[in-house]
C-alpha cells in the first residue's frame, strides 16, 4: 500500500492491535493494517486516538496533516530520524562556501532541461500552440547557456524566475480555455490548474522532505534557497527539479478528462476568487496521484541519495 489517505471529516480512527479501525457515527466502517504503510495524509477534523501517533512514530511512518477546505499544508509527523551529525555539518560548512554555487547551478539545469523537454512534448499534442511553445523553448534554451556563467546565486534565482515566466506563459496556451489558466498563481490559486498544481507541489515537498531527514540532511539549510526563517530551503531546492513532473502529471489528468471544471468550486479569500477541488473529487486526484508518485519516489530518494554522496565525498556533480 504504501499511502494512506484519510479524507473523511468527523470520522474517528482508533487502533486495534496492529491496525488502524475506522469509526463513522460509531459504525465500523473498516480497517488499515499498519505494516504496509510508509506515509499517512490526514485531512481536516476527525477523532484519533493519540496512542495511533505514538505508533505511527514507532513504525517510522511519516504523517502529513492538511486543512479541510483548501488543502493546505498544516504540519507533518516523523518518527525516528537519521543520527548523522557529521553529514549536517558538512551541510553547513558547504551552504556557507563556494560549492554552494556549483549545486545551485545543477539543480537549476536540470529543472529547466525538465521543462524544455515538456514544452517538447507538448508541441504534438497541441499544434496550435507551437508558436509559443517553441519560443519558450528557445528562451529556455539562451537561459541555459547562461548559467555557468552567472557569479552569484541572486543572478541564478533572477534566471531561474525568467525562465519561470515564460515557460508558464507557454502553459496557458495549453490547457483548455474553459480552465481560466494564464500564468502561475497561489495564495490562494484561482483556476483549476492552478489548484492541482498547488496540491501537487504541496505533496511533493512533502515527500523530498521525508527523504532529506530520513537521510540525515537538516531540510532548512539549502544551496540555492538560502536560509529564511521558518523555510525548509533543502527541500525547496531538491523540489524545484521535480515540479515539471508534477505540470506534467497535471496536464494528463485534464487531458485524460479525469478532472474538468465541474470537479471545482469557487469562493472569496483574502479579497481574491479562490478555486479548489470539490471534497468529493480529492479521491480522484489522490489516486492519480499516488499511482505517478509510485513510480517516481525511487528517483527522488537517489536525488537526495547522491547530494549525501557529494557532499561527504566532494564528488563534482549533484545531477
Amino acid at each position: 500500500m504504501g499511502t494512506l489517505y484519510i479524507d473523511q471529516k468527523d470520522s474517528e480512527i482508533r487502533i486495534e492491535g496492529n491496525c488502524l479501525v475506522f469509526f463513522e457515527n460509531g459504525n465500523r466502517k473498516g480497517t488499515v493494517p499498519l505494516n504496509p504503510l510508509e506515509r499517512v495524509i490526514i485531512i481536516g477534523n476527525m477523532k484519533i486516538e493519540t496512542i495511533i501517533f505514538h505508533r505511527l512514530a514507532q513504525s517510522n511512518i511519516s504523517c502529513v496533516f492538511l486543512s479541510g477546505r483548501n488543502l493546505a499544508f498544516r504540519g507533518r509527523l516523523h518518527g525516528r530520524l537519521h543520527r548523522n551529525g557529521l553529514l549536517r555539518l558538512r551541510q553547513y560548512e558547504k551552504s556557507l562556501s563556494p560549492v554552494a554555487q556549483t549545486i545551485a547551478k545543477d539543480l537549476i539545469k536540470f529543472k529547466l532541461e525538465k521543462q524544455k523537454d515538456l514544452l517538447t512534448s507538448l508541441i504534438d499534442y497541441n499544434p496550435g500552440a507551437k508558436y509559443e511553445l517553441i519560443k519558450a523553448i528557445t528562451t529556455i534554451s539562451q537561459i541555459l547557456d547562461s548559467i555557468p556563467l552567472q557569479s552569484d546565486l541572486e543572478s541564478l534565482l533572477g534566471l531561474e524566475g525568467s525562465a519561470a515566466a515564460s515557460y508558464f506563459h507557454a502553459l496557458s496556451f495549453v490547457f483548455p480555455a474553459s480552465l481560466n489558466f494564464h500564468g502561475r498563481n497561489r495564495r490562494p490559486p484561482r483556476d483549476p490548474v492552478n489548484s492541482l498544481l498547488s496540491l501537487g507541489y504541496t505533496l511533493l515537498h512533502f515527500e523530498i522532505v521525508r527523504e532529506i531527514e530520513l537521510a540525515g540532511f537538516d531540510p532548512t539549510i539549502g544551496f540555492l534557497h538560502q536560509f529564511e526563517y521558518g523555510r525548509e530551503s533543502l527541500a525547496c531546492d531538491l523540489s524545484e527539479p521535480f515540479r515539471p513532473d508534477i505540470d506534467k502529471m497535471v496536464f494528463n489528468l485534464i487531458r485524460e478528462r479525469q478532472l474538468k471544471e465541474t470537479n471545482f468550486s469557487y469562493h472569496k479569500e483574502q479579497g481574491l476568487q479562490a478555486c479548489y477541488l470539490k471534497k468529493n473529487s480529492r479521491k480522484i486526484f489522490f489516486e492519480y496521484y499516488e499511482n505517478w508518485a509510485r513510480v517516481n519516489r525511487a528517483q527522488w530518494a537517489e536525488k537526495v541519495r547522491a547530494l549525501a554522496r557529494w557532499v561527504m565525498q566532494d564528488e563534482i556533480s549533484v545531477c
